[in-house]
């Protein structure tokens, strides 16, 4: 996993920085970013990347959930977008970090140039949306205007290793 989040940040060209409250004495395990629905709700469909700019593809992530539970910032930003797309209740958040994070379906969204913080409420879960078979929230990650990044490798735990620079003792 480490390798796929250093992988991640190389691609996307930014700095990966480990949320300061990430730490605790006994661990050494970090995240990027919090999932948006309580807990860590299962996946229902994973990222599945066009083959080209304009084709078909999933550009995100589907995670299980139950219309009107809360939706949360999955880190600190400002609203960009919050509205209605074909139908369907939309709030994108722009980050420090350059990623901006797409939530769908969402109801009583946060307006847009609203600041929130990391895990605070952005609206509640919708129906509809793509999920066919039960409520679920589409989770988006892109950079620019269409480099789209798996979601998943953002929430994920990272295992972090320290190696000991060379000549400087580590056995």
């Amino acid at each position: 996993m480490a390798r796929q989040a250093g992988a991640t940040s190389a691609v996307l060209g930014l700095r990966v920085e480990s949320p300061r409250h990430a730490f605790s004495s006994d661990s050494r395990r970090t995240t990027v970013w919090d999932w948006p629905l309580f807990g860590r709700p299962p996946v229902a469909r994973t990222f599945d990347p066009p083959e080209h700019r304009w084709g078909a593809g999933h550009r995100g992530i589907d995670l299980a959930g139950v219309a009107g539970e809360p939706v949360r910032a999955v880190d600190a930003g400002v609203v960009a977008f919050s509205g209605t797309v074909a139908g369907v209740g939309v709030v994108s958040v722009d980050h420090a970090s350059g990623l901006r994070s797409t939530y769908q379906p969402v109801t009583d969204g946060a307006p847009a140039g609203s600041r929130v913080g990391r895990g605070e409420r952005l609206g509640h879960l919708g129906t509809g949306g793509h999920c066919l078979l039960a409520d679920c929230l589409h989770l988006g990650a892109r950079t620019g205007r269409d480099s789209y990044v798996d979601p998943l490798l953002l929430l994920e735990p990272v295992e972090l290793s320290l190696l000991p620079i060379a000549g400087q003792g580590g056995g």
